[in-house]
Formats: C-alpha cells, sequence, structure tokens
C-alpha cells in the first residue's frame, strides 16, 4: 500500500473515474477537479475529494493553490461529446496548458497527460471539422508540455476508448503503433502502474516519453517496467 496525493483534472470522467478506483485501491489518495457540484456525490462515492474548479476560467494560482501537497497531476480532462471547435481548444488545450504551468507553480513535477491516437500526426484530409479541432487540441497540448524541463511529464496516447471489462493485458510502447482499441480501465491502470514507479526513490518511468496504448497480450506491470 501507498499513500501519495494525486490530483486529476477532469476528475468525473470515465477514465478518472476508473483512476480513482484504482488509486483508492492501492492507498492513495485521489483529488478529483470537477466542474460540475452535482458530480461531487459520485466522486466522493468513489473515494476521492472533490474539488470545483472551471479550469476554461480559473488562474493559474488558483489552480496551484488545489495541487500544494500533491505528489502528481494526471490530466485526463476533456470538452467531451458534444462540444464544438472552441471548446476542443479551451478544454484540451487550454486547461491542459493551465494544469503544467499551476504544477510548476506548485513545485509538483511528476505529469501524466492523457492523449490520443492522432495527436503529434497531420490531420487527415477529409476529417470533421470538430474532431480535427480535437486533434489539433491534443497535439499542442502535448507540444506545450515537451518544453517544460520543470516537470517529469509522460503523454499517453489511448486507442479507440471502450467501457469493456479491463484485461490487464496491453501493447504499450513508443510511436508507432497499430490502431487498436482499448478499455478506459486499463488505460487507468496504466497510468496508476506508471504513477507508482519511482515511488521508491527510483526515477519514475517513462518520463519525457510518449506512449502509445492499446489492448494487447503483455501485463500492464510488465509493460510498464519495459520502459525506460
Amino acid at each position: 500500500m501507498t499513500d501519495r496525493r494525486v490530483v486529476i483534472a477532469g476528475g468525473h470522467g470515465k477514465i478518472a473515474r476508473q483512476l480513482i478506483k484504482q488509486l483508492t485501491a492501492s492507498g492513495d489518495r485521489a483529488v478529483a477537479l470537477i466542474r460540475n457540484p452535482d458530480h461531487e456525490g459520485p466522486v466522493r462515492a468513489l473515494g476521492a475529494l472533490p474539488q470545483i474548479v472551471d479550469l476554461e476560467h480559473a488562474t493559474v494560482d488558483e489552480v496551484a493553490e488545489l495541487l500544494h501537497g500533491a505528489d502528481a497531476v494526471v490530466f485526463a480532462a476533456g470538452a467531451g461529446p458534444g462540444s464544438g471547435v472552441a471548446r476542443k481548444d479551451t478544454v484540451d488545450r487550454g486547461a491542459a496548458v493551465l494544469m503544467a504551468d499551476a504544477a510548476e507553480r506548485a513545485g509538483i513535477r511528476r505529469f501524466v497527460q492523457v492523449s490520443s491516437f492522432g495527436a503529434g500526426e497531420p490531420v487527415p484530409p477529409g476529417t470533421d471539422e470538430v474532431f480535427a479541432a480535437y486533434l489539433v487540441a491534443k497535439s499542442a497540448a502535448e507540444e506545450d508540455l515537451r518544453g517544460r524541463d520543470g516537470l517529469d511529464w509522460t503523454i499517453v496516447r489511448p486507442g479507440g476508448l471502450t467501457d469493456d471489462d479491463p484485461t490487464g493485458e496491453v501493447a504499450l510502447t513508443e510511436p508507432p503503433l497499430a490502431r487498436g482499441t482499448v478499455s478506459r480501465a486499463d488505460v487507468a491502470a496504466v497510468i496508476a502502474a506508471l504513477l507508482r514507479s519511482g515511488h521508491d526513490g527510483g526515477k519514475p518511468r517513462a518520463v519525457g516519453r510518449t506512449l502509445m496504448l492499446t489492448e494487447g497480450s503483455i501485463p500492464i506491470q510488465d509493460a510498464v517496467a519495459a520502459l525506460p
């Protein structure tokens, strides 16, 4: 059992809720940053401490205050289905940059960012306008993070997300990786394993790395242990 404090942006999202379960089960303390007060009860029931903040309008100092005492930050926020081009930028890029700024301001080095397959690549011709904006926003958020020497960052690019039961086995590697799907529960388990690495005083796994993630045949602990 461990006792780390992990702050999760997008704390009521599907990956975040799976991650809260993982962290709580291993004795960690999850802090869920949420925008909607109606989500306080559900995340608290999972074992997280809810903190209400609007990452589209908050200041760096306001967010940094919520990060004090944390051991790690996970950016798992997204504008979500039904949002338009503008919010893809303000959430998927803008809020990610804000969280990284706040982590540096608060002195929190470990930072895991959930991105997407397709980020960091040219947007294919004919891509839907909103999805194209999403990929552009994710790419910009990644690029911002790569320029930060003050963070021990890892970018995780999951394939197509499903709500299937976890398999506990994945393909996890630096690009390239063939397209595929992966359950949100397995994404959360990979993030939890990345956060556990280095907790014994060693260097965390995959610092400064961009990782592609799909379902696969390698147990998650082994996949993370194999990372440089």
